[in-house]
């Protein structure tokens, strides 16, 4: 059987890596990308209608859920019978459920969805955090949206609340500590490609993959 591997990306808001970088790598290694698209998956895997993982994708940064509690993923779902089988923790473990298993048939880049956490026993599975400076960050957005600073400000620190409260709610882990990830890196001082390339040279190290491109 063939040896896969898995990179599993989180980032902060405005770093400009996720999307990116996750699309480079995916792109030079000839494998697929899973991020939104996993949704898909989970929806076919557990027969939950695909608009619900969309919603819950979408209503859960409104709401005050991932603040509240704790459901640390441990690979148990939650049957079809069960009155809380669509719940966001089910909706969760389903995803998780297909990183788990695609990891058996694939190579596959993984943006967020904590696949860091939810693949940290497999042993190819390199987990990388994207992060930059405040200011990049908001000067980032300024531009990519065409909006004012304080409207930024209030977009980053919203978004990174969400995806720091989610991480929390479902790994028991703070989202932002070092010692979570194989690889931290500054995509301000890197610059995107350097950050691709650097990435590259860790899987080959890692994992003895070629450099894409290497005969």
């Amino acid at each position: 059987m063939a040896e896969y591997f898995a990179i599993a990306v989180t980032r902060t808001c405005g770093s400009g890596g996720g999307s990116y970088i996750g699309r480079k790598l995916a792109a030079d290694y000839g494998i697929d990308l899973y991020d939104r698209k996993l949704l898909r998956l989970a929806s076919e895997d557990s027969g939950i209608n695909e608009k619900i993982f969309a919603e819950a994708d979408e209503n859960t940064k409104k709401t005050f859920l991932y603040r509240a509690s704790r459901k640390i993923y441990n690979g148990e779902m939650i049957p079809p019978e069960k009155g809380n089988f669509v719940s966001d923790e089910n909706l969760f473990n389903y995803q998780a459920k297909v990183l788990r298993q695609l990891l058996e048939m694939e190579s596959y880049v993984c943006v967020g969805r904590a696949a860091d956490f939810v693949l940290r026993d497999k042993p190819r599975v390199l987990s990388v955090y994207l992060d930059a400076p405040y200011e990049f960050r908001v000067n980032r957005e300024m531009g990519r949206q065409g909006i004012r600073r304080a409207e930024a400000e209030k977009y980053i620190n919203r978004l990174d609340k969400y995806r720091g409260s989610y991480y929390t709610y479902h790994t028991g882990r703070e989202w932002k500590r070092p010692d979570n990830y194989d690889l931290c890196l500054d995509t301000a001082s890197l610059g995107l490609d350097n950050c691709v390339r650097l990435i590259e040279y860790y899987i080959e190290m890692k994992f003895a993959v070629p450099m894409p491109g290497d005969a």
